[in-house]
């Protein structure tokens, strides 16, 4: 069995990768979003067993060219860019690394919201081409108003909880969640996504981007939104409509937005977002940070290993494991 663990990305956290050293085995990198022949050929040079998967797409094609192929481990929680079904139909359990970057994005989350609703990029811009706008500015307080959180999962728990510390108060929608989620945070719960827009002065999301909730921000769910609302997102860019996005911030229905992702990245030159001030952008990095990086390294590289060494490892860990055959479940799973 060959030696190398294959990561779609130029670099993983030191502590990582010494995890992996330790274990006789080596990184194999590949260039930052790599497309599906340069990882496939990555693979077959390599001969590696497990992908730690953190920038391009892993689908079929990709492990078709590792027969080898034991395991893909996330860099991260959102699998998108993975064909979970591909996997299980090759016995490939997909792994994630629930909750390890929760903190970095969920400050993320909240500096996007700051940013974007105490327009802190305009005036900053303004203030260095030498205009002083205090004369006719009208800033808005948070404390009193509503975050609507879309997802009730270990990111948006956290976000929830700095929110409650700046006097914002929290509605939520996840049909997946527990009940103690909400009530942790004191979070009122909703049964449909439709009946928290009119609440959301503020709508965070933390979703997965699945059939179902892609583009499930869309002109009839922003029109259902207060007037001068702000939409924030640090999970997948593929959950807006990013034409209705922009067009309800253009009329003024939307306040502003505050993102992370896109829907297609990384987005154009000439995305329509970049002339438009009252959209606060970031390149996906609400959870790059060292703290988080050492976690999500360490927790996608053990998991690779304890499938390797047979080791079972929690069911909420592996993305498709609804998917995979009874055998291959039972080789790989712990209800703990």
């Amino acid at each position: 069995m060959s030696k190398a663990i294959l990561v779609t990305g130029p670099d993983l956290d030191p502590s990582a990768a010494k995890f992996v050293a330790e274990r006789g085995y080596r990184t194999v990198h590949t260039p930052a979003y790599a497309d599906s022949e340069v990882i496939s050929a990555h693979l077959r040079e390599s001969g590696a067993v497990g992908i730690v998967s953190r920038m391009g797409r892993v689908d079929a094609s990709v492990m078709d060219a590792a027969p080898q192929l034991r395991v893909i481990s996330k860099h991260g929680v959102g699998v998108d860019n993975i064909d979970l079904k591909a996997a299980a139909e090759r016995n490939i359990p997909v792994l994630v690394a629930t909750g390890a970057n929760a903190v970095s994005v969920a400050e993320h989350a909240i500096a996007l919201m700051l940013a974007s609703i105490k327009k802190i990029l305009p005036l900053d811009a303004s203030l260095r081409a030498g205009r002083w706008d205090k004369p006719g500015f009208q800033g808005r307080e948070l404390r009193g108003s509503t975050l609507a959180l879309l997802g009730m999962g270990s990111i948006a728990q956290a976000t929830g909880e700095i929110a409650k510390g700046l006097g914002l108060n929290l509605v939520g929608y996840d049909p997946y969640a527990p009940d103690d989620a909400f009530e942790r945070l004191g979070a009122e719960r909703f049964e449909t996504f439709e009946e928290i827009l009119p609440r959301a002065d503020i709508l965070s999301l933390h979703s997965p981007l699945t059939d179902q909730t892609r583009q499930i921000i869309n002109a009839k769910a922003i029109a259902a939104m207060p007037e001068g609302s702000y939409v924030i997102n640090t999970a997948r860019g593929g959950l807006i409509d990013e034409d209705a996005l922009l067009a309800a911030v253009q009329s003024g229905h939307l306040a502003g937005a505050g993102l992370d992702s896109f829907a297609v990245e990384p987005p154009s030159s000439d995305h329509p977002f970049w002339a438009e001030p009252r959209i606060v952008v970031t390149p996906h990095i609400g959870g790059v940070t060292r703290e988080a990086g050492a976690r999500v390294g360490v927790d996608a590289v053990s998991g690779i290993f304890q499938i390797l060494e047979g080791q079972p490892v929690p069911a909420a860990r592996i993305a498709n494991r609804d998917m995979l055959t009874d055998a291959a479940k039972s080789l790989v799973t712990s209800e703990e």
